[in-house]
C-alpha cells in the first residue's frame, strides 16, 4: 500500500532552487469569499487550474450517501450555456486535459492547459459553479453509470467489499464509515431534487478555493479570477455539526464471506492526525512508524514477513497524517498458500509488538528521511501534484504552509517517539480486524454476500 495518499510537492526538498518556494505562493480572497492561491513554476508555459469544494462523502447524512460523487458526475452534463459533454470537448480542443475526483473531505475539478487558455478554464468552471443545469434524463442515465462503477469497484471486487465492511464497523459515529461512492440503496433512491439541494448548499464561491500552479503572473491570475468568479454571489455556507467518534472499548472483528481466490486481512487502529493529536509530534512519529514497516523492499514487512518468513504473499502499512477527521493506521496483507490468515495476523501483531518493545535503529530512521526527501524530488516535476497538495490542505481546514514543515518534522522524530506512539495507539482496544473468507463454489452458489466501496466520475 502507498505510504500516504497525499502527494507532497517539491517545496520541501532541501536545495537552493527550492529554498524560496514558499515565496512563490500568493494568496488572495475575492469579495464573495472565494480563496485564490497561486504558485509560480516557470519550467514550462503550462498551468494547472483546480477548483476545490469543501464537500465530500464525510459531509453526507444517512440516506444521501454518494451524493457528492453523483453530483461530480453531473457537473459534466451541461449548464444553461453548454450542452452535455461540451465542457470536456472545449478543453480538449484547446489541447488541455480535465477531470475531477471526490474524496471523503472534498470534491475537486481540474484542467491542465497552456497558460494562454487559463481564462477559458476559469470561464467554464465559473459557469458550472453557478449555472449547472440538472436534467432529469441525464441524471437517469448517469446514476446508472455510478451504480455500475460501484459494482465494478466494490461489489464484484472482494478486497473492495472487505475494505467497505471494515470501514463500516470500525467507525460508530464518524462519517468515514460510509463509502465515497455511497451505499447502493441510497443510489437507488437518489432524486434529482436531492442533487439540486446539495448543489445549492455547497457549490458556491465562499465554499471553494481556486488553486493555480504554473508559468503565471499571480496578479494576472487574480484579475482573471475576479472577472469570472467575482460576480457569483456567496451563499453563507452552514457549518457542519461536529461528528465525534466515541472511544472504542475493545477489539472489533468482521468477517466478509464472498467468492474470492485468496483470503485477505485488514487491521486498523484508531489514530490522531495533524491537528487532533495530544502532542503535535505524534502524527509524524506514526508516519515514520508506517514507513519503518512499509517503505520499500528494505522495510520490515517486505524484508521479514514476506521474504524471510514467507508468511505473506503481500503485506503493507498505511497512515495519512492529513484529513478532516481522525483516521486509521492500517496493516493489511494476503497469506501465502501454505499459511492461514491467522498466521498472517500473528505475524503482523509480532511486528507491532516489536515496535512497542524495541527502539528502531538510526539506520531505519535515516532510510525513512531519505525516502521522504527522494519522493519530494520526484513529485516536484508535476505542477498537478503541487496544486493538489495546496488544495487538500486548504480544503480539510489546514494551512498549506504546514506541509512545508514536514521534512523537518520527520527528521526530528526520535526512536523513543516511534516506540511511544506504538505503545499508545497500536492497542487492541482501538483495533478493528476484517477478514475476507473466500467461499467455495458450492457455498457461493447458496447465496452471495453483498456489501459496497469507493468511487469517481471520468475515473475519480
Amino acid at each position: 500500500m502507498a505510504r500516504r495518499l497525499l502527494i507532497l510537492p517539491f517545496m520541501f526538498v532541501l536545495s537552493p532552487w527550492l529554498a524560496n518556494a514558499a515565496e512563490k505562493v500568493h494568496e488572495f480572497q475575492l469579495e464573495n469569499g472565494m480563496g485564490v492561491i497561486v504558485k509560480v513554476d516557470r519550467r514550462a508555459p503550462v498551468a494547472v487550474s483546480q477548483v476545490w469544494y469543501k464537500v465530500g462523502s464525510s459531509y453526507e447524512p444517512n440516506g444521501l450517501t454518494g451524493i457528492s460523487h453523483a453530483l461530480e458526475h453531473m457537473m459534466f452534463k451541461g449548464t444553461k450555456k453548454l450542452g452535455p459533454g461540451q465542457f470536456s470537448r472545449t478543453i480538449s480542443a484547446l489541447g488541455g486535459t480535465e477531470n475531477a475526483f471526490t474524496g471523503q473531505d472534498y470534491t475537486a475539478y481540474f484542467e491542465t492547459l497552456a497558460v494562454k487558455h487559463l481564462g477559458k478554464a476559469f470561464e467554464l468552471e465559473a459557469d458550472r459553479m453557478h449555472d449547472l443545469l440538472l436534467d432529469a434524463d441525464e441524471f437517469a442515465k448517469e446514476i446508472e453509470v455510478v451504480k455500475e462503477e460501484r459494482r465494478l469497484r466494490t461489489e464484484d471486487k472482494p478486497t473492495g467489499l472487505t475494505y467497505e465492511q471494515f470501514q463500516a464497523v470500525a467507525w460508530r459515529a464518524s462519517p468515514y464509515r460510509n463509502p465515497v461512492i455511497g451505499w447502493m440503496h441510497d443510489l437507488d433512491n437518489m432524486t434529482l431534487e436531492d442533487l439540486q439541494q446539495w448543489y445549492k448548499r455547497w457549490y458556491a464561491p465562499d465554499n471553494a478555493t481556486l488553486v493555480v500552479v504554473g508559468d503565471v503572473e499571480p496578479l494576472a491570475v487574480l484579475e482573471l479570477a475576479k472577472q469570472h468568479f467575482g460576480g457569483i454571489p456567496a451563499v453563507g455556507v452552514r457549518e457542519l455539526k461536529p461528528a465525534v467518534e466515541p472511544p472504542q472499548t475493545g477489539l472489533t472483528r468482521v468477517n466478509v464471506k464472498v467468492q474470492a481466490k485468496q483470503p485477505y486481512l485488514l487491521m486498523g487502529y484508531k489514530t490522531p492526525i495533524v491537528g487532533t493529536a495530544e502532542e503535535d509530534w505524534e502524527p509524524y512519529a506514526l508516519d515514520v512508524l508506517a514507513s519503518v514497516l512499509d517503505g520499500g523492499s528494505s522495510a520490515r514487512l517486505s524484508r521479514e514477513t514476506v521474504r524471510a518468513e514467507g508468511i505473506a504473499a503481500s503485506a503493507g502499512a498505511d497512515y495519512d497524517i492529513y484529513s478532516r477527521l481522525p483516521g486509521l493506521f492500517t496493516l493489511s496483507g494476503t497469506p501465502t498458500d501454505d499459511h492461514q490468515i491467522e498466521d498472517l495476523e500473528q505475524a503482523l501483531r509480532k511486528q507491532v509488538d516489536r515496535l512497542k518493545k524495541e527502539l528502531v535503529s538510526q539506520e531505519e530512521l535515516q532510510r525513512v528521511v531519505t525516502s521522504v526527501v527522494a519522493s519530494k524530488v520526484y513529485q516536484s516535476d508535476s505542477i498537478f501534484y503541487q496544486a493538489m497538495e495546496i488544495g487538500v490542505l486548504e480544503t480539510i481546514g489546514q494551512d498549506w504552509r504546514l506541509a512545508g514543515q514536514e521534512v523537518a518534522r520527520i527528521k526530528s522524530v526520535t526512536a523513543e517517539q516511534v516506540r511511544a506512539v506504538a505503545r499508545k495507539y497500536l492497542i487492541d482496544d482501538a483495533l478493528t480486524i476484517a477478514v475476507l473468507e473466500p467461499l467455495t463454489t458450492s457455498a457461493a452458489d447458496a447465496g452471495p454476500t453483498k456489501a459496497a466501496g469507493t468511487g469517481g466520475r471520468h475515473g475519480a
